[in-house]
């Protein structure tokens, strides 16, 4: 049976952590929560971190106890059975993503478009990068991860010498702006803490990988701490250049703040700068999520938690081609559907946070249920002070949730979309398990059990099985 093979290291585990979290969407959020709180808004960027860094804590001794490439779908199916582990990975990682990678198809596009060639519509563009993105995953991991890390170097170069350049004035000089206080909003700033958190979310992308990382025991929490420390600098840096050089009502309501910002700074060049930086946040990012996502649909699929031939890995370049390409085409087709022309691009990425959140409070359960489950287990990394960071973590994340929009007026259409989508996840996961597979839905797997996922142990195994959808008994070939 053809299987994932190991072939990443440390650099490509952190490329994949802090591409997927530097986005041109984050770079959106983060203009936009400096126009809103002024220089206040760190408080809430701090507090965000925290907050992710139990959650990046969670994820290590979850992803070092059970490193199999379903990730949050193998640790909650041991924890508490298949329905909570078809949800968790579908509303934690598959929606965020339709509605986030659409939203960043948009601002690349747009901006390539207005900038380099505005005689293509920028919807071609979008999906143009889309799919040269898919084929670099379907030829291999180390492809995936070699691009990854020349996205990553390039993005975050280009962004620290921004911020550098603005906070010296190096560039142009700043305009005369009005002074404000530090934090304007007082006590009110922490509500911000939930348009802060989507600065850092998706650092546990690096997590699934766990099955094809070199030395995961060492390499996956050193790079999602370590990702985390980059990432805050790096947003500091920028956030900070940003209230030297524009007004705060300004970055408030623009969809793209964080262009204005380095307009501002080297005028001509800086848009081209930004541009070009936003091209490669927004390609880094859709890149991690086709990589990392179809592994976490080949987890599900190898165990009939999904159709089987999620499971299918291609014979020759050892990749979960179907997911990969499973993932491309709902991303385009949302992205063409309606998010790429979407007026408020904030409400989509917004919505898939709420989702998102929902999946992080069931990791730090996950990580509680399995302690008390089993204490014995061999557990290469523990988490600091459990369970501290699994408490406060959930208690956050909850606030997160109930102060999600970053404009009261934005509450009922975020709700909806999130509440639309996660409803209609378990629906299908409820039919599938129940009626089409027949899994019991909230029994735990063992830990022997779920070892097979990551030793292929069953390639032993001469008798066939059942694939439990057609009936039919065979071993799912490899393509």
């Amino acid at each position: 049976m053809e299987h994932l093979e190991r072939k990443l290291e440390f650099w490509s585990c952190l490329a994949v952590g802090i591409g997927l979290v530097v986005a041109s969407g984050t770079l959106v959020n983060l203009g936009q929560g400096m126009g809103i709180a002024g220089a206040g808004f760190v408080i809430a960027m701090v507090c965000a971190w925290i907050l992710q860094h139990f959650s990046a804590q969670t994820y290590s001794e979850l992803a070092c106890m059970i490193p199999a490439a379903g990730g949050i779908r193998s640790y909650t199916r041991v924890a508490m059975g298949a329905l909570p582990a078809v949800v968790a990975t579908i509303s934690g990682f598959l929606i965020p993503n339709i509605l986030a990678g659409p939203a960043e198809l948009s601002i690349a596009g747009s901006i390539i478009s207005e900038n380099f060639a505005p005689s293509i519509h920028p919807m071609i563009w979008g999906v143009g990068i889309l799919f040269i993105l898919t084929l670099l995953n379907i030829i291999g991991v180390d492809i995936f991860a070699k691009s990854q890390i020349v996205f990553t170097i390039i993005m975050v170069t280009a962004l620290v010498c921004l911020g550098l350049i603005g906070l010296f004035e190096m560039g142009k000089t700043p305009p005369a702006l009005p002074e404000t206080s530090f934090n304007p909003l007082g006590w009110k700033v922490l509500g911000l803490t939930a348009l802060a958190i989507w600065l850092y979310m998706g650092i546990e992308f690096v997590a699934p990988l766990a099955q094809e990382t070199i030395n995961p025991d060492k390499n996956i929490p050193k790079a999602m701490t370590v990702g985390l420390i980059i990432i805050f600098i790096v947003n500091l840096l920028y956030g900070f250049a940003s209230l030297k050089y524009v007004s705060k009502e300004e970055l408030a309501i623009s969809n793209a703040p964080h262009i204005l910002v380095a307009q501002a700074i080297l005028g001509k060049y800086g848009a081209i700068i930004i541009a070009i930086v936003s091209i490669f946040a927004s390609a880094s990012t859709l890149n991690t999520v086709i990589g990392v996502v179809p592994r976490m649909l080949y987890g599900m699929g190898i165990n009939g938690e999904l159709p089987r031939f999620f499971g299918a890995i291609h014979k020759r370049f050892k990749t979960p081609f179907l997911g990969i390409i499973f993932v491309f085409a709902l991303i385009t087709l949302f992205y063409t559907g309606g998010i790429g022309s979407a007026g408020n691009i904030v409400v989509y990425i917004m919505a898939a946070c709420c989702s998102w959140l929902v999946c992080y409070i069931i990791a730090h359960i996950n990580v509680i249920i399995l302690r008390i489950r089993y204490p014995e287990a061999k557990r290469p990394y523990r988490t600091p002070l459990y369970p501290l960071p699994q408490i406060a973590g959930s208690a956050g994340m909850l606030y997160c949730i109930f102060n999600i929009a970053p404009e009261p007026s934005m509450a009922p259409a975020i709700y909806t979309i999130t509440g639309v989508l996660v409803g209609v996840t378990v629906i299908f996961a409820f039919i599938w398990l129940k009626f089409v597979v027949k899994e019991p839905l909230f029994k735990p797997m063992s830990l022997e059990e779920i070892k097979k996922e990551w030793t292929y142990e069953d390639e032993e195994i001469t008798e066939p099985i059942d694939d439990g959808i057609t009936g039919n008994l065979s071993r799912f070939p490899a393509v």
